[in-house]
């Protein structure tokens, strides 16, 4: 009996962990110093070059889960996530794509996606 019990809480204490990642929204701020991000960000031309799709909300309320849809922050104690937009490449913890409709925003790299987490 004392075993079940003990796998039942296993299992909902990884239940939890799953569903709190799962739900954090993307509140980024963007910092002007490298030294501040959590995240090095570069901006690529096409999705096939991409990490993460991202497409920009225009309210908080619409950056739900970890796939790409963000809504930027005036200030960093909002933020989930501060990012500094790196100017090459191989500077980048992660490469991101700008898309047109909030469909699109999703992951590519999923090997990546403990970065916003």
């Amino acid at each position: 009996m004392s075993t079940s019990i003990t796998i039942l809480r296993i299992s909902f204490i990884f239940f939890i962990v799953l569903l709190s990642s799962e739900l954090k929204a993307q509140k980024i701020f963007e910092v002007s110093n490298q030294s501040q991000a959590d995240v090095k960000v570069f901006v690529v031309k096409y999705e096939s070059q991409a990490d993460l799709k991202v497409f920009k909300v225009p309210y908080e309320s619409q950056a739900k889960g970890n796939e790409g849809k963000w809504f930027f922050t005036s200030y960093a104690a909002q933020a989930d996530k501060k990012v500094f937009f790196v100017d090459y490449e191989s500077q980048a913890d992660l490469k991101i794509v700008y898309v047109k409709y909030a469909s699109q925003a999703g992951w590519k790299q999923k090997g990546k996606l403990h970065l916003l987490q």
